[in-house]
């Protein structure tokens, strides 16, 4: 992804990273949050009290609220960079310059960053970025009462950067998730995290805007549709909470605009209303179940009204409408104007994106719509990328002791292959990590056989769990993103 730069730069905002051979402070921006869906919090004020000044008290939210948000200290291990994919990397160019490497290859030193979680259960769930984690091959979990965890990562989502981890603990305070879409504009907020590594820091805003798209998010099926606060938020915030007055969870700390790489008055997290249903599908299914429409929108402003002759400003164009979709099966046609989703206006892409993310395969949604200046209103089964409505379970985790993802375009060319499942996270004791698998090592074959999705994984898992014992060794051939080709042997029945 190349940011643009305009009269700011938009920086994913707020990890901390510190080269491990000097020190060296860097800013690798971004930040986040999370949590699992749980009732109102009872022990908090719901109407805080006015000081002298005349402002709310934030004193009951901020002390009920900074023990459910921990420090995340990750490493890196060595790693060869291909020039390209420098070339192309914003942060690189940042600190080093175009082409500040130079050769075809650079070798980079071991790293240390810092950034924020959120507790959001007693037994240890953690909510942050998938930035933090995702090129971590340790990740260490500080409470703020200073005990220190080895966490795993249960699993991320690129398109909402947000990552649930898992710490062995008992009887954590945490934070409950209270309801982003009731927060108005003006509304105060909080931000909690460790900027610069200055721990347990709080700060205070208000809700400068809702449902802001700031293509930040480089996936390929992004969903932005961020809250904007003025609460001040910096590196090192990556993972860290944004609360609300009565000290519940209402967003995730995700980027700031700015010239510097600092603060410069412009913060902005994912609403709880995208996290809960992120995390509660990472933690059911292993993965994240993306319902689709299958329409490509876009914004109307008064010239693209003009040209098309519409007279409805407040909705999302539908500019094309995918062959056996969701929507093409509902009705759905090209030129229509989708206003409203379950009752719910919306009014930009970025508010289509979040109501339509709630969702899973399967649901039924009402889509309300404007076509040639009449209102109508369809009933729309919601579908998988696969193009059918069922759910997709992330079987690797349970079985080989992973997280797993089909590999994206960019790494398949980078790495010449047609296709193959990336580890993008390990569980402690695993079959993959006891025979040396590391994160982001890509699976190609099991037992000479292609992998090129999580149910080809699955299938051979499958057949080899129903052959002999004794021949149930699993041989894996696959390559590191560094272009590091490995042979690994598992046996599944060893206890």
């Amino acid at each position: 992804m190349k940011m643009r730069l305009v009269s700011v730069m938009f920086l994913l905002a707020g990890m901390l990273a510190v080269n491990a051979q000097n020190g060296t402070a860097k800013k690798k921006e971004i930040v986040a949050n999370g949590g699992f869906i749980q009732t109102p919090i009872t022990n908090v004020a719901y109407t805080p009290t006015r000081g002298a000044s005349g402002l709310p008290d934030l004193t009951v939210a901020a002390e009920n609220s900074v023990n459910a948000v921990v420090h995340i200290k990750v490493e890196t291990k060595q790693r060869t960079m291909m020039r390209g994919d420098m070339d192309d990397d914003p942060f690189f160019n940042f600190f080093f310059g175009p082409n500040g490497g130079g050769g075809s290859q650079r070798q980079l030193e071991p790293q240390k960053a810092s950034g924020s979680g959120v507790i959001i259960s007693t037994d240890g769930y953690i909510v942050t970025n998938n930035h933090v984690v995702s090129e971590a091959d340790n990740i260490q979990v500080v409470l703020n009462d200073k005990r220190t965890f080895t966490a795993t990562v249960i699993g991320t989502d690129p398109n909402t950067d947000i990552a649930l981890l898992k710490i062995d603990a008992k009887d954590l305070p945490t934070l409950v998730f209270g309801n982003s879409d009731d927060l108005k504009l003006g509304e105060w907020v909080l931000a909690i995290g460790n900027p610069f590594n200055l721990t347990s820091t709080v700060t205070a805003g208000i809700v400068s805007a809702k449902a802001r798209n700031i293509n930040i998010i480089s996936s390929k099926t992004p969903i932005e549709s961020f809250i904007q606060t003025d609460a001040a938020i910096n590196p090192g915030n990556s993972g860290g909470a944004l609360v609300n007055t009565k000290g519940e969870l209402i967003g995730i700390n995700t980027a700031i605009a700015s010239q510097t790489g600092s603060y410069a008055g412009y913060g902005f997290a994912v609403p709880v209303s995208i996290v809960s249903k992120v995390v509660a599908d990472i933690k059911q299914y292993g993965a994240v179940q993306r319902a689709l429409m299958g329409v490509q929108i876009r914004d109307i402003d008064d010239d693209f009204a003009k040209e098309k002759k519409i007279k409805v400003l407040d909705g999302v164009y539908v500019a094309e409408v995918n062959d056996l979709s969701a929507a093409k099966d509902a009705g759905i046609k090209e030129g229509d104007i989708i206003t409203k989703i379950n009752g719910v206006a919306v009014k930009s892409s970025a508010e289509l994106q979040e109501q339509v993310g709630r969702h899973r395969p399967g649901d039924k949604i009402e889509v309300a719509f404007v076509r040639e200046g009449k209102d109508k209103t369809v009933e729309v089964t919601l579908k998988n990328q696969q193009g059918d409505t069922k759910v997709v379970k992330n079987k690797g985790m349970e079985v080989l002791g992973a997280s797993l993802e089909e590999v994206g375009d960019d790494l398949k060319q980078k790495l010449r292959i047609s296709g193959g499942v990336q580890v993008v996270g390990l569980q402690k004791n695993s079959l993959l990590s006891e025979a040396g698998v590391q994160k982001g090592f890509v699976i190609i074959k099991i037992n000479n056989k292609p992998v090129r999705k999580v149910t080809d994984l699955e299938n051979a898992v499958k057949a080899n769990n129903s052959a002999d014992e004794q021949d149930r060794a699993l041989f894996i051939t696959g390559i590191y993103p560094n272009g590091k080709v490995a042979y690994y042997a598992i046996d599944p029945t060893k206890e």
